[in-house]
């Protein structure tokens, strides 16, 4: 009797044995695993955007802060003058003397236009004009109207008519207000750094 109790014993087993063996994973077995084309995968990081690369004829529709890209500058009659412009507008048609006068910018009017330094600046009034016409470098900007900033930092670039101070009575004109409070950390050190660049820039253009 006890060996035919062990007999059976041992046949179970054998059996159960066998079952685990045939339901157990083998090796290489990827069923009921993750495949590599279902692990979620995340995308890249875009690279950053370089804040410079902006049309220089678009220099408002720059984020601000961005650093300013160099912008190709107007030809003058006079050799030693260059004046920042586009579409041979001077600082974007904005009126030079009312920031001296009204003390914010002024869109100038092409019915009141002054040719001067081979731009065209235009004046929000008669006697406006007359006054740049009577003594232009009293009123027009630093650095030709290129941006202050970038002048500081050996280059030029565009500017926005709405970035601006007058310091000393002269007119400072930069890229955006993002650039122009980064100026304004220094104004006396920045501006001493574009006076020492300017004839070096100027030369070049």
């Amino acid at each position: 009797m006890k060996t035919k109790h062990l007999a059976t014993f041992a046949i179970a087993s054998i059996l159960g044995f066998g079952l685990v063996a045939c339901t157990a994973p083998r090796y290489g077995d990827t069923s009921g695993t993750t495949t590599e084309s279902e692990i979620e995968t995340y995308p890249e990081a875009p690279a950053e955007t370089n804040p410079a690369a902006v049309n220089p004829t678009e220099a408002n529709s720059t984020e601000d802060g961005a650093e300013p890209e160099a912008a190709a500058p107007q030809a003058t009659e006079d050799s030693n003058l260059v004046f920042f412009s586009s579409d041979g507008v001077a600082i974007r048609g904005t009126d030079p003397v009312a920031y001296f006068r009204e003390g914010r910018p002024v869109a100038g009017s092409e019915s009141f236009s002054y040719e001067w330094g081979n731009a065209t600046w235009w004046f929000s009034s008669a006697e406006n004009r007359d006054l740049f016409a009577s003594d232009p470098e009293r009123y027009a900007p630093e650095y030709g109207g290129f941006c202050a900033w970038a002048v500081s930092q050996g280059y030029t670039a565009p500017i926005d008519p709405n970035a601006w101070k007058i310091v000393d009575d002269r007119l400072y004109l930069n890229a955006n207000t993002g650039i122009q409070r980064r100026w304004e950390r220094d104004i006396p050190g920045n501006i001493d750094k574009a006076d020492q660049n300017w004839p070096g820039i100027q030369a070049g253009l």
